[in-house]
């Protein structure tokens, strides 16, 4: 599954919105050494219920807007937990 993401770095706090079809991601690390990139994809398997090894940057590597591959997911369950981030499905 790709996914496009718009990364928003250091931000106040780390926080993901689901907005037209794309992420965004708010997050407090830097754009600074793949700090950003990094926590991003920590992010995202935790919101998401994913493992780290499960997401990967395919395009926007060093830019704010991103394409990401996500395996074991489908794009209703990635609205879904963004959107509810309590209703998380159990590793």
């Amino acid at each position: 599954m790709y996914i496009s993401v718009r990364v928003i770095p250091r931000s106040g706090k780390n926080s993901l919105e689901w907005e037209q079809g794309t992420i965004k991601a708010r997050l407090t690390a830097p754009p600074v050494d793949g700090a950003a990139n990094a926590a991003l994809i920590d992010l995202l398997a935790q919101s998401l219920a994913v493992p780290k090894r499960s997401i990967q940057i395919v395009r926007g590597e060093t830019g704010r807007q991103k394409t990401l591959e996500i395996e074991g997911v489908t794009l209703d369950e990635i609205q879904e937990r963004i959107k509810n981030p309590l209703k998380k499905k159990k590793r």
